[in-house]
This record gives structure tokens, C-alpha cells and sequence, in this order.
């Protein structure tokens, strides 16, 4: 249950409530500013090598290299106060050419352009004066080879830098330390060609690489650079040899998240070069890997659309193209037009329909001028609460997205209805665009693992209430095909352990029930009970059989659970599950005897109809005392939260859903 304020928890429970239902709507999806690209600039420069970088005083630095024909030639350009009017089609040539890959990056007053020409040196020119005058370029080291396709640097918050760059299988670093720039490194992987690196400084060199593994499947993987060693190298995006599919060009910069460009380029059949963002999990570390499903960006592109960000804009540049983007966080409070909230918490769905008071048209267009914010995808965050002794208090957690809205228009009266999902729906309607498998070969990533990768596909962000060791532990053969929803898998996933998942905001909580939990709250005494209705059923099952295989004595493994009681009462409620990833009888008894207990579980199923709780949570175990019904201080679960709220007839009740604990 959410903590509740002492004068909010004393509100709930007395008879003179006062119900508060705070109603906002933001630009956000999953606490994530939704970035609305507008193009400044259109321009007729060739696609070729180029990055961007946005130094203290908010210059926009661009550079560029000129394709073959023009000598492969050194562009930079600096915008001093970017925006609409300004022209970024005047490039002032630097004099280098012959020039291959080249990155920019700054720190306060301080701008590096780095690159390595065809003669395999790796250049410099360096500006203190954020890039309104520059020094000449130097030599700081050579490429071990003729062919460089990628580069990026990067500064520490102290001034120091380094530059990475490829070339053929390796990936090199270089840095300035104390001024002093040191001896060039290779990392320790083994890979095939690399075509591209990405690099950002945020406490460590956070990178991302695309290229080739040993087998030709093509990769964009990320991975850490501490100042001497490096991390493992973790896949974001994965294609197989053969294919026609790979990744090139990334870009990385930090918002409130880690943000990345890149270009998906298929070689079949309408063939194409697009680029692709993707962003971490809000409050999530660089090193756990977590990143959206990455979604096409409007933009034709070979060498893709590098990333920086400076106050509250945004912005990416090629060559030809310049967009900006607004970072800043708009609400709309809708609290005070409410006329009805209808709210249901299940175990895989979460729904919202809220309609809106529009007799006086103020909701006539929404997505529109003032109304931009309330739009189809933006997140409505529901705050249930009462008018207590300080005022107007309500319990912050509940976040849904916006699938569509009605005008509804009868006997005069008009009004807006908004329809909108939990995390769930976003899990619903992410369909899986290429197949990733886990434990193939050998046991090494948990359920809890794949479950993390799953929900950050949709933003989501997995939190643990409480959890079982099977869900790290247990490591199947996983399978994702292309077209499986986030909903299917993640039911799929947890019908191995005993734990639960609901949402709250941007996280999925999980949950291990058991026997065992206290109580978090009462009813029936203090907060009053207005209708209850309690069902002691049988069990659709009441004994389990679970059968698998131990790969390593290669014998079968058979495990029966039982509620005999039950049995006798109702002979033949079998229930058979036969699965490989089952490998010892541990696993094949934890397995049956969760099934079992979630038959018993559905068996106790009741309601109470009750003023709202706005702590209330969906896996909570309350105890229940209705003296009409016999019931004293009995433990019951929450499977389920209805919420109704209509002003205008004095209704603000909620309906829990119970189970067995």
C-alpha cells in the first residue's frame, strides 16, 4: 500500500469525507518528454561524415566532410544563437582535407574537432573561446590502418577527453589527461569489421558500437570505458549474417535519458536507409542496457543524425538538415472539468475512461493550441485523495496513456471522454519486430532479466515490492518471435515463478505472494464497508503435475502436487505441464506448488464495495471483518481495484477485488 499522510488516512475513514480527484495531463510518455521535431534548416549539402556538439554559452557547432569529389574537405560552422532565422547553410572551410570520419565535442568555453585523414593521422583543432576563433590543427597519433569509419570524443566534467575511433575489427581510445594526451589503447574484444562508435561521458565513458560479431551478425551494442578497463559488450540491436539488414552511424547524447540515433540499413528489396532513436528506461544506469523499442525518424540518411542538447531544446543535425526539439515538460490540469471517472486495476489491464465537462466547447479540439498537450499518447497521471485539515491531499502513483477520445453530445449537453491504458496497454500494443533468444546454449540470464528487457522495450521500468528466487534463478530457453506481444510474454514469463506484476507510473512492481504477508490495512472497522460478497469455491485444479528434463544425467523429471482435501471432494481436477526448461526436481516442485496455490488463490474470490482507499495497491493483503458475513480479521488479497467518480451525484467508491492470500 502507498503511504498515506496521517490527515489523509484520518480523511478516508471518517463520514464526512470530502472526495479530491487531482487530474493532469502532460507531453510525457513513461515520465519521458515526448521530443515533437521541428526542421530549421533544408539545405543541399551532400550526406557524408559530421557531428554536432553545443558548448557552455549554447553555440551551435556543426561540422562536416565533404564527399570525395569535393576532396573529402574539412567544414565546421558555429550558430551563435541557434533558432529559425538562423542560417545554417554557411560552412566555412578549415583548410584540412583528405579527411575521413570526424566527431566535435565540448566542455564549457572549450570545443575539439578531432578526425583521421587518409593518411591515417588522427588531427585535432582545438578552440577556447566556444569556438569563435581556433587554433591550428595538430597531429595527435595515426589509425593502425588506412580505413576509418567511426569516431566520437567525449570530456570528462574536469576537463579531460577522449577520443575513440575504429578502425577495421578494433576499437581504439586515446585520451588527455592533465593536458597531457596519452598513448593510444585498443579494447579486449573480438569482433568482426565495425563500422561506427558513439561516445558519452557520465561518470564513465558510456559507448555504443555497431558493427559485425565473429560470425557476421550484425550488432549495436553498448558498453563502458572507466579510464582503463572496459565493460562487456551488451546487445541493443541484433541482426543475423545474411539478413540484408545492419546498423551504422550512431550518435549518444544525455537528457534526462541517454538518447541515441543510429541508422537501420536494409539492403533487399526496397531497400532503404532510415534513421532510429532509442532512449534508456528513465532512472535506469547506462549499464544495464535497458532502451526503448528504437522507432524510425523522418529523415533519408546513410550517415545518420548526430544528438545534443542544450537548456530546453534538443537538437540533431546532418549535413543538409537541422531540427530542434522542445525538452520542457507541459501539463494541463483537467481536475476541476471531471464529471466521471470509471478506473479498473486487473492483473494484465489497466483502463481509464474519464470524461470531461465540454458544455462551453473548451474541449472541442484537443492536440490543439492550448489543448497540445491533450493529445492521443500523452499520460494522464490520477491522483485520488480527500480534503483533509491541510487542505486538498491526494496519493500520487497512477500514470495511464491516452488511446483515444469521443465527443459526446445529447440533450444539450456536451461533453469529452478520454479512454486510456496503463503500462499494460503499452505492452499490448508493442508487437516484437525481430526474434531474440536467451539460454540457448547455456543458462545466464534470469527470468527477471528477460522481464526488464521486455518492459524497457515499451519505457517501463521494472521495481521489486518483494520477489521469489526462482525469478533469478531460473534461467529457460526464451524465445521472443517477431509479432509476440509484450503482454503474451511477460504472462508467459511468470507463469514459470510464483510472482506478480502490476502498475504503478512508469514501474512494473513485482510481487511474490505468500502465505505468510501481513496485513497492510483494515476494513470493516475504521473504514466502513458498504457491500461485501465473499465466494469459497473449489479449485479448477487440485493436483499438479509438472514434468522435465535433466540435460545433464539426461533423465526425466516427474513432480506431483496435491491439495488433498480437495481431491477427495472432487477426484480428477488434473492439471499436466510439461516443460524442458524444468531441470531438477527443485525447480519441478517450486513450479507445481506455485500453480497450486494460485488455483487456491482464485478459489476465495469476493468484492467489497468501499469508500476509496488512495493507498490502496493491486497484491496487498488486507483483513476483512463484516460480522453479517461472519468474517473477523480475515486475510484477503487485492486482485483487483474499480474506482468510480461522479461529483455531480456524490459518488466516490471503490471496488476490491479479493482472493485468497
Amino acid at each position: 500500500m502507498r503511504t498515506l499522510s496521517p490527515t489523509l488516512l484520518a480523511a478516508q475513514r471518517t463520514e464526512s469525507r470530502m472526495p479530491y480527484l487531482k487530474v493532469v495531463a502532460k507531453n510525457k510518455l513513461t515520465n519521458l518528454v515526448r521530443l515533437k521535431w521541428e526542421k530549421l534548416h533544408n539545405g543541399t549539402e551532400p550526406d557524408y561524415y559530421h557531428d554536432v556538439t553545443i558548448p557552455g554559452d549554447g553555440s551551435l557547432i556543426r561540422v562536416r566532410v565533404g564527399p570525395t569529389n569535393d576532396n573529402n574537405k574539412l567544414y565546421r560552422q558555429r550558430i551563435v544563437n541557434p533558432g529559425p532565422p538562423s542560417d545554417f547553410g554557411a560552412w566555412i572551410y578549415t583548410g584540412q582535407y583528405g579527411c575521413q570520419a570526424v566527431t566535435a565535442a565540448s566542455h564549457n568555453n572549450e570545443v575539439g574537432i578531432l578526425w583521421i585523414n587518409l593518411n591515417q593521422e588522427l588531427k585535432c583543432m582545438m578552440s577556447s573561446d566556444y569556438g569563435a576563433t581556433w587554433a591550428s590543427a595538430v597531429t595527435l597519433d595515426y589509425s593502425p590502418y588506412a580505413t576509418v569509419e567511426g569516431i566520437s570524443a567525449a570530456y570528462q566534467s574536469n576537463g579531460d577527453i577522449a577520443v575513440f575511433f575504429i578502425a577495421e575489427n578494433a576499437l581504439y581510445v586515446k585520451t588527455r589527461t592533465n593536458g597531457v594526451w596519452q598513448d593510444k589503447t585498443a579494447w579486449d574484444k573480438t569482433t568482426g569489421y565495425l563500422t561506427s562508435v558513439a561516445a558519452f561521458y557520465d561518470n564513465d565513458w558510456d559507448l555504443l558500437v555497431t558493427g559485425q560479431d565473429t560470425s557476421g551478425n550484425y550488432k549495436l551494442w553498448s558498453l563502458i570505458f572507466d579510464g582503463s578497463t572496459w565493460s562487456e559488450l551488451k546487445e541493443v540491436e541484433s541482426a543475423p549474417a545474411g539478413g540484408n539488414y545492419e546498423f551504422r552511424s550512431v550518435y549518444l547524447d544525455k537528457t534526462e535519458v541517454f538518447l541515441s540515433f543510429f541508422i537501420e540499413k536494409f539492403n533487399g528489396v526496397e531497400s532503404y536507409s532510415l534513421p532510429h532513436w532509442t532512449s534508456t528506461v528513465p532512472e535506469t544506469e547506462f549499464l544495464l542496457n535497458l532502451w526503448r523499442e528504437p522507432v524510425p525518424f523522418d529523415a533519408a540518411s546513410d550517415y545518420g543524425l548526430a544528438v545534443a542538447h542544450y537548456a530546453n531544446f534538443c537538437w540533431l543535425s546532418s549535413p543538409h538538415g537541422v531540427w530542434r526539439a522542445s525538452m520542457e515538460e507541459q501539463t494541463l490540469e483537467l481536475t476541476d472539468d471531471v464529471i466521471n471517472t470509471r478506473l479498473e486495476l486487473v492483473d494484465t489491464a489497466g483502463k481509464l475512461a474519464l470524461e470531461l465537462q465540454n458544455s462551453a466547447g473548451k474541449y472541442n479540439l484537443p492536440g490543439v493550441g492550448s489543448l497540445s498537450t491533450l493529445a492521443t499518447g500523452c499520460q494522464i497521471d490520477i491522483s485520488p485523495g480527500y480534503v483533509t485539515s491541510q487542505g486538498f491531499e491526494a496519493s500520487d502513483g497512477l500514470s495511464f496513456w491516452l488511446d483515444a477520445y469521443e465527443h459526446v453530445s445529447a440533450g444539450g449537453k456536451a461533453s469529452l471522454v478520454l479512454h486510456a491504458g496503463d503500462g499494460w496497454l503499452l505492452l499490448e500494443k508493442w508487437r516484437a519486430r525481430h526474434q531474440f533468444r536467451w539460454n540457448q546454449d547455456m543458462p545466464e540470464t534470469s527470468i527477471k532479466q528477460i522481464l526488464e528487457f521486455i518492459l524497457s522495450r515499451v519505457g517501463l521500468k521494472l521495481a521489486v515490492k518483494s520477489q521469489s528466487t526462482q525469478i533469478t534463478e531460473l534461467c529457460p530457453d526464451f524465445t521472443i518471435h517477431p509479432g509476440d506481444t509484450g503482454t503474451a510474454l511477460i504472462t508467459r514469463l511468470l507463469s514459470y515463478v510464483p510472482d506478480l506484476l502490476f502498475m504503478e507510473g512508469i514501474n512494473a512492481v513485482l510481487v511474490y505472494p505468500q502465505e505468510s504477508d501481513s496485513s497492510s490495512y483494515s476494513y470493516g472497522q475504521s473504514h466502513v464497508i458498504f457491500r461485501g460478497k465473499y465466494l469459497n469455491g473449489s479449485l479448477e485444479a487440485n493436483q499438479v503435475r509438472v514434468e522435465g528434463y535433466n540435460e545433464v544425467t539426461h533423465t526425466p523429471i516427474v513432480v506431483d502436487s496435491f491439495d488433498w482435501l480437495q481431491t477427495e471432494k472432487f477426484p480428477g481436477r488434473f492439471h499436466l505441464v510439461i516443460d524442458r526448461n524444468i531441470g531438477s526436481v527443485s525447480q519441478a516442485h517450486d513450479f507445481s506448488g506455485t500453480l497450486l496455490r494460485k488455483y487456491r488463490m482464485e478459489a476465495l474470490r469476493g468484492t467489497i464495495q468501499i469508500p476509496v482507499n488512495c493507498g490502496q495497491q493491486l497484491y496487498d493483503v488486507v483483513d476483512i471483518t463484516d460480522i453479517n458475513a461472519g468474517l473477523s480479521v480475515v486475510k484477503k488479497r487485492v486482485v483487483g481495484i474499480a474506482f468510480e467518480f461522479q461529483p455531480a451525484k456524490s459518488i466516490y467508491i471503490q471496488l476490491l477485488y479479493l482472493g485468497g492470500v
